[in-house]
């Protein structure tokens, strides 16, 4: 659950349009297809307008020793998209008068950093300055196994503050796994129950509860790294460390149900909403914003082993969008855009559509030496092939679309701007732009 780089940008302006069951559902599913077929990706997309489901599709397996495919009823683990949930249940106890935003969390835990000073909206805007405790250096060495509440109240103790409470806003964990105890003490529940009762229960979303060990007789899903030419497992945390911060399962279908109720006023009211979408150094409370073009989305997205979830909701439009994955090699940027952009009726080109069989003069222009400051990295060619060079090391990248290529044993993809003279590199959850320089 470390912090997500917000991915979904688009680099031109999204033309909306109201276009409801005009969606191109076939170009969504050759996308996918060949996403998954090339061992690029895995999951599940839901796509809903006005609160009625407009599109659902599954890819890849929800086990890969026993080889079972996913389906769009297949639970993920939706990592730190949970937070939505978390502030949700908070401000129901705000509107019920049992908490109040300026509270301090001295109430609760009078023993940890700063307590007196950290208040219950500095806690949900990330701004309470309590070191996140999912990046202490030992901590893949416990995170498989349970702990307590005291237990995981000690470690934030013990690694104190890393800057004076609403001076700044940095992610941490901490907070919405403070703010998840904290609704356990004012609901006289465990958290599991409160978002039963408060959440799911009122929307009737049956795939959506606290999660534990994942069970396959129950559909959920493993997560997977790609790596050796396959897809491997990869290991679970324990989700109980996790709480208020990210131990939710969900399927993609049933976010895009919560996401909508949440932004039509079925769970907290308008006035609650409108504290959750202020925002504050870009953060909103249990949400993030992103801007296309004169439209805005808020959402949040998730990350616990290699389960990575986007959900978001565009008001303008009403229109819901969620997108879990238990496996992916492709850069989550742009198979989010690309979604994007073929809902509405972008131009946009489905990568390994055509056979790129490029001649010597057509690599001409990107050759050159690419630098960010810190990564530098050498375009050169042999005959019809594109060369990388960084840090000594060369490699043949493979053309899947145009000026986009990649090396997939590296898992690495070029997009360049020939015109621009810049090329982006991506990973899987990064991106680093590079001008050319000779």
């Amino acid at each position: 659950m470390n912090k997500i780089i917000l991915f979904l940008f688009l680099s031109s302006i999204l033309r909306f349009s109201s276009y409801g069951q005009n969606i191109n559902k076939e170009k969504i599913d050759q996308f996918l297809d060949v996403l998954a077929s090339q061992d690029l990706a895995m999951g599940s997309l839901s796509i809903s307008q006005n609160g009625n489901l407009l599109y659902q599709k599954a890819i890849g397996y929800s086990s890969i020793d026993k080889k079972t495919p996913a389906t769009v009823s297949t639970k993920y683990r939706i990592g730190s998209a949970t937070k939505m949930f978390t502030a949700v249940l908070i401000f129901q106890l705000i509107e019920e008068g049992k908490i109040k935003l300026e509270q301090k969390l001295s109430d609760f835990y009078p023993n940890l950093p700063n307590a007196n000073k950290i208040t219950i909206s500095d806690m949900l805007y990330h701004r309470s300055g309590l070191h996140d405790y999912t990046k202490e250096t030992n901590y893949p060495e416990w995170m498989e196994k349970p702990k307590t509440h005291d237990e995981l109240l000690e470690i934030i103790k013990e690694k104190g503050s890393d800057f004076e409470p609403d001076t700044k806003a940095d992610y941490s964990n901490s907070n919405y796994l403070l703010l998840g105890y904290i609704i356990e003490n004012k609901c006289k529940i465990p958290y599991a129950k409160a978002i039963e009762k408060r959440i799911t229960s009122k929307l009737k979303l049956k795939d959506t509860y606290y999660g534990s060990i994942s069970n396959i007789k129950n559909d959920e899903s493993g997560s997977f790294k790609y790596s050796d030419n396959k897809w491997n497992t990869f290991k679970k945390t324990n989700l109980g460390i996790h709480g208020g911060a990210g131990a939710l399962i969900s399927t993609p279908t049933d976010m895009t149900v919560f996401i909508n109720a949440l932004f039509t006023n079925k769970l907290v009211n308008k006035s609650s909403l409108s504290k959750m979408k202020n925002l504050i150094d870009d953060y909103g409370m249990g949400l993030f914003s992103n801007k296309y073009g004169t439209q805005t989305s808020f959402g949040h997205n998730g990350r616990v082993e290699e389960f990575y979830t986007a959900a978001w909701y565009f008001p303008k439009q009403k229109l819901s969008f969620a997108y879990c994955t238990n496996g992916i090699l492709y850069p989550r940027t742009d198979l989010i855009e690309g979604i994007l952009k073929i809902c509405f009726n972008q131009e946009f080109t489905i990568p390994f559509s055509k056979n790129y069989n490029l001649k010597p003069e057509d690599l001409d222009q990107y050759l050159g030496q690419y630098s960010s400051g810190q990564i530098v990295v050498n375009c050169t060619k042999n005959n019809t092939k594109l060369l990388i060079e960084s840090k000594g090391k060369t490699f043949e990248v493979e053309a899947i679309g145009d000026n986009y290529f990649m090396n997939k044993d590296l898992g690495y993809f070029f997009e360049f701007n020939p015109e621009k003279k810049n090329l982006l590199i991506k990973e899987t959850d990064n991106i680093y732009f590079l001008k050319k320089v000779n």
